[in-house]
């Protein structure tokens, strides 16, 4: 999904068109739809009119692949938190396991494709507990806490 925001990014500077012509693309869901119900009402934005919320879309696009990934670059707390970077939820519904291709699907509303090839079967009980998180490379693993085992992965949404 990056990837296609970048590339609307970049098509868009060179044709000068402004930063929030980014909204009319479908890759970019929003503030609204990447944050949970949860975190949008505790956060404030759901006082936000839709125009501003658009706006505040588009500064988050440009911020985040625009000229603002030299922030990544060189700010310390940025790029610690994404060295960090751990996310633990449940898959959802029923699992049996990882076969090559797996997509795993979480409550939080994340989607992950398996990205190594392997197999494992699952034999436990339904929504288990997976962590994600960076190897040492940068790579993603995810990793099914109850049987300790772990692939690698690459994020969808």
């Amino acid at each position: 999904m990056g990837e296609r925001i970048f590339g609307s990014l970049l098509a868009m500077a060179l044709l000068g068109l402004p930063p929030l012509a980014a909204l009319a693309t479908e890759d970019f869901p929003g503030v609204r739809k990447l944050m949970s119900a949860d975190e949008f009402l505790r956060s404030g934005l759901d006082k936000l009119s839709a125009d501003e919320l658009r706006t505040l879309d588009a500064w988050l696009i440009e911020y985040t692949v625009g000229e603002a990934p030299v922030l990544k670059e060189n700010n310390e707390t940025v790029r610690e938190a994404d060295k960090n970077y751990e996310v633990v939820s449940r898959i959802e519904g029923e699992f049996s396991g990882w076969d090559g291709n797996t997509v795993f699907r979480l409550e939080n509303g994340q989607v992950w494709r398996q990205r190594l090839d392997g197999r494992y079967f699952y034999r436990g009980g339904p929504r288990p507990e997976v962590r994600i998180s960076r190897n040492w490379l940068g790579f993603y693993r995810l990793t099914l806490i109850e049987a300790d085992r772990s692939i690698g992965v690459s994020r969808v949404r």
